[in-house]
């Protein structure tokens, strides 16, 4: 909670003003009370209405002066807040930003959404209503008894009873509410689960009729969503009753005494009046409390779920006595003896593979699906680490590199291809930021996507939409590969990036990849894609079977020439 609040400190100025002003309006309000007894005992009962003018003015001057500082409060309490909001965004924004693989795999991307956006929204409001009115109203129950207690000592002892209670029994509240609405925030994620699944596979639940089921799982979750809070805010208004019966008792109690103090002479009736209206005055306070443990219990769980967030350590942070400048600039990939296993698995991926990449080859890694050719082009740019051995770039571990350095030289296009919302341009240019519109086009002319993107409505200036999903499959995987070329990479990575793609369209594509001079990994289920490359690793069950250039593989392993018979048929063409 409190890590999450350090981020307050920026304001600390602001803060202090609007908590200045809130206790300006306190003052006012403890004070009026006082005015009241003095109008009663000094004005009307002595028909002197010249008291009651003058304190009366008094009241509406400083009425007026609390109604002003209430307005800056508000105002001083919303900068605080939005810029606060703002801060706590950008930083956990900033914290997903530095998360590995690993990292990712501890929290679902709808929780992470939900915290970005419900939770951070919920600490916002809390500040708000910390500056406006969450201090003022313990405050005002605190002086609102020492004043009443400073007016009339013995009717007054009613308070000194009463409040202490209550506000352990708010306290106890607000730990069970904190609990509750821990498991709403978690409801809340699974909605939002529900919701971002079901966005994403539209055009699959359309083509499989699966409507009626996908809005009985919504429907399921958003029940569970709304049970869990009503039962939240059920079990957080029972204070309310409790407080007003326990404070309404004391004021009638206050009441009975206090006409008998002025019978007998011990009290005025101005006292009487001043302590009934503390007692009311209290009384709200407190019945504001309820509002403030939902909000502040809805805060607290929120500021955990965040915290839990930025408490987390990437395991793939640079070491600090890398030399920051060290940069790839051949292109030669060594794997010496590499071991590797995703977290919290128990079986390894990929086992004892060792092979050298040389710089400006063509590498095609082939086998089965789970073979591990996805993990093991993972470890190139340092997406996971290994768990034994070394891979090294020009002859440094990539782990005595600097990420950043590491990343630049090389150009990655994943399996599932991912476009942003955007223009071609802009897709294309995510590759290389400062790109100019002469490289973009040259990227897009040997990624073989040139002539698709001058026949959109706007050329390179053609709205892409989420996903691309106004695409198909090879355009999305020829800009994904635009994308990635744009860098001019040293080394280049296809995860299975060529699998929409017709023969002749490929064809073209690993033509104009050798005018690149760099070393390319293709990860491929096609033997007829391999076939071209300088050597192959066929991966078996996370081993390396076997290695070599086609014709090698074909005389001497079995695997592989059931592959190639199974894809090609005709005998003529096994042998290069």
């Amino acid at each position: 909670m409190f890590g999450v609040l350090s981020y307050l400190k920026p304001y600390t100025k602001w803060m202090i003003l609007a908590w200045g002003l809130m206790l300006i309006e306190l003052a006012v309000e403890l004070w009026h009370p006082l005015l009241m007894a003095k109008i009663i005992d000094d004005g009307i009962l002595q028909h002197d209405f010249s008291v009651v003018w003058k304190w009366g003015a008094v009241m509406m001057g400083t009425s007026l002066i609390a109604f002003m500082a209430g307005i800056a409060n508000s105002f001083a309490a919303a900068h605080v807040g939005q810029n606060y909001g703002f801060a706590l965004r950008n930083r956990l924004f900033e914290k997903v930003q530095s998360f590995s693989f690993a990292n990712f795999n501890q929290f679902p991307t709808s929780s992470l959404i939900t915290r970005m956006t419900n939770d951070v929204t919920q600490i916002q409001n809390t500040v708000f209503m910390s500056l406006r009115i969450m201090l003022r109203a313990p405050l005002l129950v605190l002086f609102g008894t020492v004043m009443a207690l400073y007016v009339h000592f013995k009717l007054a002892l009613i308070f000194v009873f009463t409040v202490p209670i209550l506000l352990l029994f708010l306290i106890w509240m607000m730990n069970k509410g904190m609990a509750l609405f821990k498991m709403v925030q978690q409801k809340l994620d699974e909605v939002n689960e529900v919701m971002r699944e079901n966005l994403a596979g539209m055009k699959l639940i359309k083509a499989l009729m699966r409507g009626e089921h996908e809005q009985r799982r919504f429907i399921k979750a958003n029940e569970d969503l709304m049970n869990r809070t009503v039962q939240s805010l059920q079990v957080m208004e029972l204070s309310m009753p409790v407080l007003l019966f326990v404070m309404n008792a004391g004021i009638i109690v206050i009441l009975s005494f206090g006409n008998m103090s002025i019978q007998i002479g011990s009290a005025k009736a101005g006292e009487v009046v001043a302590i009934v209206n503390y007692a009311t005055r209290i009384t709200s306070a407190l019945s504001i409390f309820t509002l403030i443990l939902i909000v502040f219990s809805r805060a607290k769980a929120s500021a955990q779920r965040i915290s839990e967030v930025l408490a987390v350590n990437s395991d793939l942070s640079d070491r600090e006595e890398i030399n920051h400048k060290t940069t790839v600039k051949e292109g030669k990939v060594v794997f010496e003896n590499v071991y590797f296993q995703y977290p919290n698995t128990h079986a390894p991926v990929l086992k004892n593979i060792s092979f050298i990449a040389h710089p400006g080859e063509t590498i095609a890694i082939l086998g089965a699906t789970g073979s591990g050719k996805s993990s093991l082009l993972q470890l190139i740019p340092r997406l996971y680490d290994v768990n034994k051995g070394r891979v090294l770039l020009d002859g440094i571990d990539v782990r005595d590199m600097n990420q950043e350095m590491l990343r630049k030289e090389i150009g990655f296009v994943p399996q599932e291809v991912l476009l942003f919302s955007g223009t071609v341009k802009e897709n294309i240019a995510f590759g290389k930021e400062d790109a100019s519109m002469e490289e973009i086009m040259e990227a897009a002319k040997h990624a073989q996507i040139h002539e698709t993107i001058m026949k959109l409505p706007n050329g390179y200036d053609t709205i892409v939409g989420q996903k691309g999903v106004n695409l198909s499959g090879g355009q999305k995987q020829r800009l994904s590969i635009a994308r990635a070329l744009i860098r001019k990479p040293k080394i280049l990575l296809l995860d299975d990036s060529t699998s929409a793609l017709d023969l002749k369209t490929e064809a073209e594509l690993f033509k104009a990849l050798k005018s690149y001079t760099c070393t390319t990994f293709i990860v491929t289920q096609k033997v007829s894609t391999a076939m071209k490359a300088d050597t192959i690793l066929l991966l078996d069950d996370g081993g390396l079977l076997a290695k070599g250039n086609h014709e090698c593989l074909w005389k001497s392993c079995a695997l592989y020439q059931k592959i190639v018979q199974s894809q090609l048929g005709s005998e003529e063409i096994y042998i290069c």
